[in-house]
């Protein structure tokens, strides 16, 4: 999954031919008509509610994906102002999933970066990116 470029419509048809789910049970729950379903397919961006929709239904969190995006290609600051209040959820940056460990390795293996770059690019633990060496690039 390429995880620069994302392509919602195609993941969501890949993901609806996996699971074999029926296009009447699709546009019912969607209160869309099977050509419009068909057009989603086709588009690269979807409205949240839309995506959202299709996230329940196909029980698969396509939200996520723009999320790793973001981790991966959007470092956030190093010195975050921790004393501002604010009622918006402050997330966390370091949820690694397989794919953005595969992403990184695949980094250091080809040379584009280096272990400590990766350590400062994404903020990964010393010891967590070491770990992920030693185990998954036998």
């Amino acid at each position: 999954m390429n995880l620069k470029n994302i392509n919602i419509g195609a993941l969501i048809k890949e993901i609806v031919a996996q699971s074999g789910i029926d296009m009447s049970r699709i546009c019912s729950f969607l209160k869309y008509s099977e050509e419009e379903v068909i057009s989603m397919y086709n588009e690269e961006n979807l409205d949240t509610n839309t995506l959202l929709r299709w996230s329940k239904l196909l029980e698969y969190d396509f939200f996520r994906i723009y999320s790793q995006h973001l981790i991966l290609y959007c470092p956030f600051k190093k010195e975050q102002n921790k004393n501002v209040n604010t009622q918006l959820p402050q997330f966390r940056k370091n949820i690694y999933t397989k794919e953005m460990r595969d992403f990184i390795l695949e980094k250091i293996n080809k040379g584009e970066k280096t272990c400590s770059e990766a350590i400062n690019d994404y903020g990964i633990p010393k010891t967590t990116l070491y770990k992920w060496v030693k185990k998954y690039n036998n």
